[in-house]
C-alpha cells in the first residue's frame, strides 16, 4: 500500500484550486491541508514501521550454534531438523527412538538465517530435510511475500545442492494469545495463514512433502491448544509428542 504516496498527491492537487482572493476560505482550505498532511505523515511512517525484513539480523545464539553444527561430522543418513526454537527445544534422536536424527534448530532464527547456513546442511548430503520457519519473521514484520520468497529459496536451495535429499516442509503452527510472554507473536493469524498457504503452493511446485501443522494443533477457536503449549508459542513435552506422532510416517 502507498497510502501516504497517494494522501500528498491528493493535497498537491488540492492545492491548485487555492482562491488567492478569499482570505476566509483560504484559511479554512489551509487548515484542511494542514491536517491533511499530518495524516499523510502519519500513514507514511507507519508504512515504513508496520513492514521490515532485516536480513543481517541474527539471533544471540547463532554464531555458536552454527559453529557448533559445523564442527559436527555428516553423514547421508542424517535426518535434519532444520529449524528456529521450536525445533531446537527437544532432543529429536531421543524424541523419535532414531539415532539418525539431527538437531539444527537455532532459538530465534528466521528464513534468512537459514539460508545463511544451508552450507552446512547440505554438505553431508543428508537423507532427509525437514523444515519449520518463518513465525520470528512474522514477528519482525518482515511482508508475507518475502517469507515466502526465501522459503522457496531455502527448499531450491536444498534441492540444487542435495538432490537426493528428501525435502519435507511443515506449516507453520497456530499461536495462542490468551498468554502474555511473546506478545509479538500473538495476533497475526492472517500473516501465519498467508504464509502457509504459500508454504503449501511451493511444495506443489517444487514437488517436495509439506506435512500439515498448523490444524492439528489448534483448538476449537483455531489458537494453539492449551494442552500442547506453556507459553502461547512454544511446544510442551506433550505438543512434541503429537509432532512426534505426525512426523513418524515419513521417517
Amino acid at each position: 500500500m502507498q497510502v501516504g504516496r497517494y494522501m500528498w498527491y491528493i493535497i498537491w492537487l488540492f492545492s491548485l484550486t487555492w482562491p488567492l482572493k478569499t482570505p476566509v476560505r483560504y484559511m479554512k482550505k489551509l487548515i484542511l491541508v494542514t491536517l491533511l498532511s499530518g495524516v499523510a505523515s502519519i500513514c507514511t511512517v507507519a508504512q515504513s514501521t508496520s513492514a521490515t525484513a532485516n536480513p543481517a539480523y541474527r539471533p544471540g545464539a547463532y554464531a555458536l550454534k552454527a559453529a557448533q553444527f559445523k564442527s559436527y561430522p555428516n553423514s547421508a543418513k542424517d535426518i535434519i531438523f532444520l529449524g528456529n526454537s521450536i525445533t531446537a527445544g527437544t532432543d529429536w534422536a531421543e524424541l523419535l527412538g532414531n539415532p539418525n536424527a539431527r538437531n539444527r534448530g537455532i532459538s530465534g532464527d528466521i528464513t534468512y538465517g537459514i539460508l545463511a547456513r544451508l552450507e552446512e546442511v547440505t554438505e553431508g548430503k543428508p537423507a532427509k530435510v525437514f523444515l519449520l520457519i518463518g513465525i520470528n519473521d512474522i514477528q519482525h514484520n518482515t511482508p508475507d511475500s518475502i517469507i515466502i520468497a526465501n522459503y522457496r529459496q531455502i527448499v531450491q536451495t536444498i534441492k540444487a545442492a542435495s538432490p537426493h535429499t528428501k525435502i519435507h516442509v511443515q506449516t507453520l503452527l497456530p499461536v495462542n494469545n490468551t498468554f502474555t510472554q511473546f506478545k509479538n507473536h500473538y495476533n497475526k493469524d492472517e500473516h501465519i495463514a498467508a504464509v502457509n498457504e504459500g508454504i503449501r503452493k511451493i511444495a506443489a511446485e517444487e514437488k517436495v512433502t509439506c506435512i500439515e501443522l498448523n490444524k492439528p494443533f489448534q483448538d476449537a477457536e483455531g489458537k494453539l491448544d492449551k494442552r500442547y503449549t506453556m507459553d502461547g508459542l512454544h511446544l510442551t513435552a506433550d505438543g512434541y509428542k503429537v509432532w512426534a506422532g505426525i512426523l513418524k510416517p515419513y521417517l
